[in-house]
């Protein structure tokens, strides 16, 4: 009997764990960085001609389609000296997004952003996944 309860406790752990990993959402906002929508990144790009939006997801990922005029910059790769060669100045326009709001790639990027002194800030939180399931362009 010992064991059946031991045996179920460690399944129920394993599924209660899986379930709180599948539903790993990225918080709502980010100091220092405005969380837009998939229609306001369309906004941002007809009201701001220098917005540069950096997609921050791996190169397979940005392989499998992109939003068109991206850079390419993985969250792991960004640093003080890689923003300096994307934005031309710390108040340029930008904008991250990654593949969902589960991906945390984008968030960590912005954040690294701020706190490299960067102040016009965007965060695409729903990423890829919003951007296609609005039916926006995507590049391969």
């Amino acid at each position: 009997m010992k064991k059946l309860f031991s045996g179920i406790l460690v399944a129920v752990s394993l599924v209660f764990s899986s379930v709180l990993m599948a539903e790993n959402v990225q918080p709502e906002t980010i100091p220092g960085a405005k969380t837009v929508t998939a229609e306001d990144l369309i906004a941002l790009v007809d009201d701001l001609d220098n917005l540069v939006i950096i997609d921050a997801r791996s190169q397979s990922d940005y392989d499998k389609g992109h939003i068109p005029d991206v850079i390419r910059i993985k969250n792991d790769d960004v640093t003080p000296d890689t923003l300096a060669g994307a934005l031309p100045a710390k108040d340029t326009p930008v904008a991250f997004y990654c593949n969902s709001k589960t991906c945390p790639r984008s968030a960590d990027a912005a954040t690294k952003a701020s706190a490299a002194g960067y102040s016009n800030i965007y965060w695409f939180r729903g990423g890829i996944a919003e951007w296609r399931e609005k039916g926006f362009p995507v590049e391969m």
